[in-house]
């Protein structure tokens, strides 16, 4: 960022402050006392009316939760790997300001505390990649202690002159605040007697960084011995850090291991529903990761970090053939447990001498009843050839096979759906070792008439971030597995489940 435009972002900030924070100035002395104390008592409320530009949403239990640790707890460490527009840095900020200002809550249950004892930090020091990202970091707390006129009418004018650079400045009040890179010396990092009493460590990691072990290691080093070791042995601290966790060997990774709390909070919950609905609502995170790709969504929103080619390098394209051409076709579904975590993928793999063409494929966060339409789909698209369908046999249970053959019925279309009931091996394994061969010497290919379709798209990306222990989406991969398996070993699979909506509809004599 050049210096006008630091100016520039400098000078909106401070009139966003300004034109959020009008003040009541007829207000009375003992009015405005009896609000202080009202506020101070309820952390959400206090910063809801000191923090009006940035309180654009009621918070999510998990901020309620965190804040809840963070003022309770005078001696703390936390680890904070919040998805983007989760609101972490400045959450993080409005806390932090809170502590300086008006300090941690009274422990009643001490007896040398009395009702109106707080502990107030006195020391924040704020360390980020580089020096200038800290100083950008640092901004909205210098902006707001220097501009917000709620601040200044409740708690009296922060500026103090001649101790007010944008990297390190100290209060009126006498509370210090001070911009670190990584690496950078941290000697003489005092206000007067005090050590840093709040260290928090925002976007300390970079992509170029966690490409390189020893990078790693060093930074991590510098943080443990240098900018840790500047807090006092015996004076509670607090110790945060907020980030994403974009490599599997990262310092937020590392800082896991000795934090008290470590909050991990994606964009979407387990269930696959926004993690924090009164901001992100479900249509918006749809259009936000659509724009990107998987891997990147997955490490930016999910904590998940991918390395693209760690086991597939790339997947090749060639036009599928006529279907009345192969040998064999199988079309296989794998569903998935949660609406809208895991991804439903159907595969239409046909068999051409010793090839297997992913001619169609179906993956996508979806319902059953689209995953069904899927099926009516391949099967237009196959007549007359014989298509064999299957299912992974553990979910092929009472809901789905009624929801099949309603869909039969209605459709008028028999539908032969067979359950797969091998006993398999781990996931990972399974597909590394049929498909990766068949990759690499050239067996394996995606319809090239399919290249940019979504389905397809996202099949070859879960491919590509396909690792040993990751937590990436492997449904795609998993289905064209199961598909390929059963080309080769048709005569191991059983017909117990197939449905057949006409007549008889299931062979199970308790339907």
């Amino acid at each position: 960022m050049t210096t006008k435009q630091s100016l520039d972002s400098w000078e909106a900030h401070k009139k966003a402050i300004m034109s959020s924070t009008t003040i009541d100035e007829k207000e009375t002395l003992f009015d405005r006392a009896d609000r202080i104390k009202e506020y101070e008592a309820d952390p959400e409320k206090w910063f809801r009316y000191y923090f009006p530009e940035y309180y654009s949403a009621d918070p999510a239990p998990f901020h309620l939760e965190a804040t809840q640790r963070m003022l309770q707890n005078k001696e703390h460490y936390e680890v904070r790997m919040w998805s983007r527009e989760l609101a972490k840095s400045t959450r993080t900020m409005m806390e932090i300001l809170y502590l300086t200002l008006v300090g941690h809550p009274p422990d009643t249950s001490d007896r040398n505390e009395g009702p109106s004892s707080r502990l107030k930090k006195k020391y924040v020091l704020l360390v980020s990649n580089s020096l200038d990202n800290a100083t950008r970091l640092l901004m909205p707390f210098k902006a707001n202690l220097e501009f917000n006129k709620r601040i200044i009418q409740d708690y009296g004018p922060q500026e103090n002159p001649g101790k007010w650079q944008a990297s390190e400045f100290v209060t009126d009040g006498g509370v210090a605040f001070r911009a670190l890179g990584v690496g950078q010396s941290p000697r003489g990092t005092r206000n007067e007697e005090a050590r840093p009493d709040i260290l928090l460590f925002d976007d300390v990691d970079t992509d170029a960084d966690c490409l390189n072990p020893d990078i790693v290691a060093k930074k991590w080093r510098w943080i443990e011995e240098a900018a840790i070791g500047t807090r006092s042995v015996s004076h509670p601290t607090t110790i945060i850090f907020c980030g994403n966790r974009i490599a599997a060997d990262c310092c937020i990774e590392r800082a896991r291991s000795f934090a008290d709390e470590v909050s991990l909070v994606n964009i979407r919950d387990g269930d696959g529903y926004s993690s924090w609905p009164a901001k992100n609502t479900q249509t918006d995170i749809d259009r936000v990761l659509s724009q990107k790709s998987y891997a990147a969504t997955q490490k930016e929103y999910f904590n998940n970090p991918v390395t693209e080619g760690a086991v597939f390098k790339e997947l090749a394209y060639k036009p599928a053939l006529p279907i009345e051409q192969y040998s064999d076709l199988i079309c296989y579904t794998d569903p998935s447990y949660k609406a809208g975590a895991d991804y439903k993928a159907t595969v239409l793999v046909g068999k051409w001498q010793n090839e297997y063409h992913i001619i169609k494929c179906y993956l996508e966060q979806t319902t059953s009843a689209a995953m069904i339409d899927w099926h009516f789909n391949i099967h237009h698209l196959t007549t007359p050839q014989r298509c064999t369908y299957y299912m992974e046999e553990v979910f092929l249970q009472d809901v789905i096979r009624k929801e099949l053959n309603d869909a039969c019925m209605q459709r008028k279309i028999p539908l032969n759906v067979r359950g797969d009931t091998r006993s398999k091996p781990d996931k990972f394994t399974r597909i590394e070792t049929l498909l990766e061969p068949l990759c690499r010497n050239g067996r394996l290919f995606l319809n090239e008439r399919e290249r940019y379709s979504p389905h397809m798209i996202r099949l070859e990306e879960q491919f590509l971030a396909l690792t040993p222990g990751s937590h990436a989406h492997d449904d795609g991969p998993d289905a064209v597995e199961g598909a390929i398996w059963l080309l080769g070993e048709r005569a191991a699979v059983t017909d117990d489940y197939t449905i057949i909506p006409f007549g008889r509809l299931w062979r199970d004599p308790n339907w």
